[in-house]
């Protein structure tokens, strides 16, 4: 006890002063859970409403073969599907400012965070033929506050705020006959929660300032916008895409909300 006691010296045991500019960096691991089964939806009559079950000229569900959570690996689902990784390493940059009041501590910040996490899904029709879509999120920009306790040398806190990410998408077929045309951007945004602790590192050590800690943080962005839509390219009239809607039949993801969750240090200093 001694030892640890000479770390912490009586001044530097009392309550820190949390109070203004910081920056720091944070990593952590990503974890993504997309083994739920998530299919794709269609609207046959392109009114916007995707509930409709594409069928053919004899009235069949043309994708009686089903769905799978995972990137096709040909056109039938004995061939397989390849699963994206769950999990993956974030790292980020931030900046912020707190206001101490006793022991209560409310700040805000700004954080950039390289994520590198993402999934698929895909369907497959009786042609036999697969139709997979699959979305990459590169990286968030987060504005957030947060509040919380000091005493000692540690803080306890909660944040919370918004979201903005960056989320490439893309969608592979091994139908040939029919066009398609695909739809929305890269953006997508949302919100982010989480809880946290941080402890300020004796001046002894890096010098005054310098604290590390450990984050908790959900985030959730609605990915709603992208879709894909499925015309007559060199298919006949009679093509079960076509059958309703001469146009074609759009197509989507049934999961718009692209969620994951974050454990990570931080390192940080403030002046």
């Amino acid at each position: 006890m001694a030892g640890l006691a000479s770390l912490c010296p009586t001044a530097f045991a009392q309550t820190s002063d949390w109070s203004g500019f910081s920056i720091g960096v944070n990593a952590g691991q990503g974890m993504r859970d997309d083994s739920g089964g998530e299919t794709i939806v269609f609207d046959t009559n392109r009114d916007g409403t995707f509930n409709d079950t594409v069928r053919t000229g004899l009235g069949a569900d043309a994708f009686s073969p089903g769905f799978c959570n995972g990137a096709a690996q040909g056109r039938t689902p004995a061939e397989g599907c390849r699963t994206s990784g769950d999990d993956n390493i974030n790292y980020g940059l931030k900046v912020g400012y707190d206001w101490q009041f006793g022991n209560f501590v409310v700040g805000a910040l700004a954080e950039y965070t390289v994520v590198n996490l993402g999934d698929d899904v895909s369907a497959f029709s009786t042609t036999p033929a697969s139709y997979t879509f699959t979305r990459d999120l590169n990286g968030v920009t987060a504005v957030r506050g947060r509040a919380g306790y000091a005493f000692g040398t540690s803080l306890l806190y909660a944040t919370g705020g918004m979201a903005w990410g960056d989320m490439a998408h893309s969608f592979t077929t091994t139908n040939t006959a029919n066009a398609f045309t695909r739809t929305g951007g890269n953006d997508v945004d949302g919100y982010q929660v989480g809880v946290g602790y941080e402890l300020m590192l004796d001046p002894g050590m890096m010098g005054p300032g310098w604290s590390l800690g450990i984050e908790y943080l959900m985030t959730s962005l609605d990915d709603s916008d992208y879709q894909v839509t499925v015309s007559q390219g060199t298919a006949p009239p009679t093509n079960p895409f076509l059958l309703v809607n001469p146009s074609g039949t759009d197509m989507r993801r049934t999961n718009e909300d692209f969620e994951y969750g974050t454990i990570g240090a931080t390192l940080n200093w403030r002046w």
